[in-house]
């Protein structure tokens, strides 16, 4: 078994035992869980929302209700697997409680390349301009992903972002596997007009002031 294969194994053994004595009435085990996968449900419910506050909500009632359900979790998939399903149901709960009289058809069938877009600067230095150039890209790249359509969004987070495979993002927001691909690919192809278009503008900016 490769290196890779041996450390997902290694964490799906230890987050089983840690779900266990939970159950059992550990709760430092569940704060160890929580501890964990904190960070990664808030960055997916912050990219979700698009507002710190229902992110932190989010988190919150995911784990409340991870831990009320815990009777639930059948060990079929990873832990937090099952959790980032929680709180994806819980962001996409608050988006419909505030959602306007807009729609867009997500299901139209495309076929996918299955290449995923670069979604991060590298760090590679210290200098002051361009730490502030990553930010300033960061912040377009952030951007450009809000703008899209919620269930463009929600799959290009989960799949792109959070790295979740096809067939786990399909068992998430249960859709279909070619569905999670189509709307994939969409969102994939809507955030690169959007990036070429905004770094096209941020360029004119820049000469602008030069």
């Amino acid at each position: 078994m490769a290196e890779a294969e041996l450390a997902v194994a290694q964490q799906v053994d230890d987050e089983a035992e840690l779900v266990e004595r939970t159950r059992a009435g550990d709760r430092d085990a569940f704060n160890r869980l929580v501890e964990r996968n904190a960070q990664k449900v808030f960055r997916m419910a912050r990219h979700m929302t698009r507002n710190d506050q229902d992110a932190e909500d989010v988190l919150q009632e995911a784990f409340l209700k991870a831990y009320r359900r815990l009777d639930q979790f059948q060990g079929d998939a990873k832990f937090s697997t099952w959790l980032t399903r929680i709180a994806v149901n819980e962001a996409l709960m608050r988006l419909r409680k505030r959602r306007n009289d807009k729609t867009v058809s997500l299901d139209e069938e495309l076929t996918l390349g299955d290449s995923p877009m670069q979604r991060d600067v590298a760090d590679d230095g210290d200098d002051p301009e361009e730490s502030y150039e990553r930010a300033e890209m960061r912040e377009i790249l952030e951007d450009a992903i809000d703008a899209l359509a919620e269930g463009y969004r929600t799959v290009f987070v989960l799949r792109d972002v959070e790295g979740f495979s096809t067939e786990e993002t399909a068992e998430m927001l249960d859709l279909s596997i070619s569905a999670v691909k189509s709307r994939l690919l969409r969102a994939r192809l809507q955030l690169r007009d959007k990036l070429r278009r905004r770094l096209k503008g941020h360029g004119r900016e820049k000469e602008n002031h030069v």
